[in-house]
């Protein structure tokens, strides 16, 4: 194998042979994202732009990675979750793809943000996200290197929280693109992705039958809807928690049990938070949770519950399969906790297929394309992907399922867009 020199952080080198491998399976299943590459390697639009990502080092985010490299840029790669990173991916971008990639599977929070760092010091034009972690370092301690980011693009429903309150705050000093309000990220990677990965995460870890079990899902969001559908599929008595008026009836009227996260604890059997927000799960409810639950979290950051606090009130712990802690309580009371609160999708299972991720990084290449088309355009603001290369990824995903639809006749488009037609 050749010897690489170029600056990375990586588990073993040696993986890479099984990393390429894992890679070009993923590929085979992106056809969306195949088909930007190849118009990439001809037009080269990212040509001599320095792009910065912090992603999950999987094999579908190594196809991004190839995609913006087959387009011009110049890139550097890390780990957004410390638990997500496939080691043998990341050897195979070093070794293969001659990507700088930092990121070891299990690294600890100051290896995470000296990796963020090294990231920075390639002095990217252009930050791709997933938690906003990369660009919050940018508006804090890399402040300096602010005026020569074009933008930044943002992969989840967290960091695009992140960067709306920061807009909010007039901190956010560039244009950010929230690739995760675009309709085929987010209805489709959050709903089907997350939904089914969840579930997979959840069997794996524990490798508990599902059927006949009480399944609360804590949010009723888009991750919450497809995690909700799948459990219900496995045959799990499905339990919703809310605090939006609006998901609350809307999960009702799809066919769930809505109540309060400090009743639906007392009879759980497993619950996963899915919110994107801080101890919804608390001490308190730990209290009073069912003897025996299994807790596990799929929102981005592991703040969701307290599984600190959770610790400092156990009696004992210990580790009896990867991924599964039982955590037992004063009163003798059990609690299995999956994962240590981190996603639980990607701490034991891979994380999205790799035919959902094709929309979702479709959309972050062409948003990183739009970035450099409109370079010195943009106002500071948090913007979502234009309307029309949302509806372009829809349709390549359509042509490359064999699937066909109808079109508007002139007469139907004239109709549509006329007021003076009535009954």
């Amino acid at each position: 194998m050749t010897k690489h020199f170029m600056k990375k952080d990586i588990k073993n080198i040696k993986l890479a042979p099984k990393g390429k491998l894992r890679i070009e399976w993923a590929g085979s299943q992106m056809k969306v994202l195949e088909l930007i590459k190849n118009r990439f390697t001809k037009e080269k639009p990212l040509k001599g732009i320095t792009l910065g990502a912090c992603l999950h080092v999987t094999a579908e985010t190594a196809n991004l990675m190839i995609a913006l490299k087959a387009g011009g840029a110049n890139l550097a790669l890390c780990a957004s979750n410390p638990l997500s990173t496939q080691d043998d991916v990341a050897a195979s971008l070093a070794a293969d793809f001659n990507i700088p990639t930092f990121s070891l599977k299990g690294e600890d929070k100051d290896t995470y943000y000296k990796h963020l760092n090294e990231v920075l010091d390639f002095k990217p034009q252009i930050t791709m996200d997933d938690g906003a972690d990369l660009v919050t370092l940018l508006h804090t301690k890399r402040k300096s290197q602010l005026p020569k980011v074009l933008g930044s693009t943002e992969e989840t429903t967290t960091g695009v929280i992140r960067l709306r309150a920061m807009l909010k705050d007039d901190t956010l000093k560039i244009p950010a693109i929230a690739v995760n309000d675009s309709n085929t990220k987010h209805m489709f990677d959050n709903r089907y992705g997350t939904g089914q990965s969840t579930v997979d995460g959840i069997i794996r870890a524990t490798n508990v039958l599902l059927a006949g079990k009480k399944f609360v899902v804590v949010g009723y969001g888009w991750c919450g809807r497809g995690l909700a559908q799948r459990a219900r599929g496995m045959g799990s008595q499905v339990i919703i928690t809310e605090v939006d008026p609006l998901k609350a009836l809307e999960a009702v009227m799809d066919g769930f049990e809505v109540m309060p996260v400090s009743e639906a604890v007392k009879i759980a059997d497993i619950i996963c938070t899915a919110t994107g927000n801080k101890t919804v799960l608390s001490v308190e409810h730990f209290k009073k949770i069912k003897d025996g639950c299994i807790v596990s979290n799929t929102g981005h950051f592991n703040v969701e519950f307290d599984y600190d606090g959770l610790v400092k009130i156990a009696k004992s712990r210990r580790i009896l399969r990867d991924n599964l802690e039982e955590i037992i309580l004063s009163d003798g009371k059990k609690i299995f906790v999956l994962g240590e609160g981190r996603l639980i999708n990607l701490a034991s299972a891979e994380g999205h297929p790799p035919d959902v991720m094709d929309m979702s990084f479709a959309n972050q290449a062409l948003a990183a394309e739009f970035l450099v088309q409109n370079r010195g355009k943009l106002k500071t603001d948090v913007y979502t992907v234009p309307q029309e290369l949302d509806d372009m990824i829809a349709k390549l995903k359509l042509e490359s399922l064999g699937v066909k639809i109808d079109t508007l006749t002139k007469e139907q488009k004239k109709y549509l867009s006329s007021w003076n037609e009535g009954t």
